[in-house]
This record gives C-alpha cells, sequence and structure tokens, in this order.
C-alpha cells in the first residue's frame, strides 16, 4: 500500500488533471505535489519523447536498472513497454538476467552489453567506469550519450521513489513479473 493517497482528476484543481492523462499509480502518487508530479513528467517526457537515443537502447538500460535494484514497478513496466512498444524481445529480457548474473555473458552485441554495463555501473559504483564510457563514445552519438546517463540517472532516482512511496504494481502490469520474474 503507497504510503500517499492514489489521487484521482476529481481530487485535482481543473489545471492539474492532465497530470492524470495517464492514470498509473505513480502518476496519481506524485499528483499530491502537482508541481512536482509535472516537473518530473518533463523530464520523463523528453526521455521517451524528445530524445534520440535509440529506444531500444533506452529501455534495455531501463530494465537493466529495474532488475538490479529489484523494483517490481519499474521492471515491470518497462518490460511492457519494451516488447510492446521499443523492439525488446522476451529472449532480451531474459539475457539480461543472465548479462546481470554473469557479468557480461547475456549473449548481446558489444554497444548494448556496453549500455547494461553502464546501467549496472551507475547502480552500484555512482558513475559509468572508463571502459565502459570509451565503448559508449564509439558506439553513439555525444548527445544520445549524455542522454543515455541522464536516462539511467533518472531511472535510479526513479526506482528510489517508487520504494520510498511503497508504489504498487497495478495489475495488469504485474503478469509482466510472472514472465520474467526478478530474482529474491
Amino acid at each position: 500500500m503507497a504510503r500517499v493517497p492514489y489521487l484521482t482528476p476529481d481530487d485535482l484543481a481543473p489545471e492539474d488533471r492532465d497530470l492524470l492523462k495517464r492514470p498509473i499509480t505513480l502518476h496519481r502518487a506524485l499528483a499530491n505535489s502537482p508541481g512536482m508530479a509535472r516537473a518530473f513528467g518533463t523530464i520523463g517526457g523528453h526521455i521517451r519523447y524528445g530524445s534520440t537515443l535509440d529506444a531500444r537502447l533506452r529501455e534495455l538500460a531501463i530494465i537493466q536498472v529495474g532488475y538490479l535494484t529489484r523494483s517490481a514497478y519499474e521492471y515491470s513496466h518497462h518490460c511492457r513497454l519494451g516488447v510492446e512498444q521499443f523492439g525488446v524481445s522476451a529472449e532480451d529480457i531474459h539475457a539480461i538476467s543472465r548479462e546481470t548474473e554473469a557479468e557480461g555473458n547475456g549473449g548481446f552485441p558489444e554497444l548494448e552489453t556496453a549500455v547494461l554495463r553502464a546501467a549496472r555501473e551507475m547502480v552500484t559504483d555512482m558513475t559509468v567506469g572508463d571502459a565502459t564510457y570509451a565503448t559508449l563514445e564509439a558506439g553513439i552519438d555525444r548527445a544520445d550519450l549524455v542522454d543515455l546517463i541522464v536516462t539511467i540517472g533518472f531511472y535510479c532516482g526513479v526506482v528510489r521513489i517508487l520504494a520510498s512511496l511503497q508504489i504498487d504494481v497495478e495489475d495488469d502490469y504485474a503478469p509482466w513479473l510472472e514472465q520474467f520474474p526478478l530474482p529474491a
């Protein structure tokens, strides 16, 4: 159960009801602070709709963050989004598990392996190592590299928000956790 109430559009001032155009539990909780919800949505919106970073690479990185941090909410949401909208396959998601547990044996190409490693390094070490950075720098342009780093950092923050506010996974995302279970 969340630590703050899940609001509905009727709970909000008319000028803030657009905050719940996608009424997922995270947005319904963040709407308790409309200004913060709007700011959160601005960066999240840019990551999803404004960045030129390849969407598949972005989703691989976010799924890696969710997997490594054991964030059921983030992981289930981005497994679904990745598969349904952004070219991530079921095998990719299983391979992320292998990549995480075996440190590089997921079978991904070099750039995708570096994206996943960058996400792991940012979660565990708070930075991207020099070798990983060099591989990323050789594989994507500077704007996309910055977008990747900011995306990973943003989702490292998102998982902490989700955990601290105890945001519930919605019923329609729960099957994704059955198909792609997180480690105990």
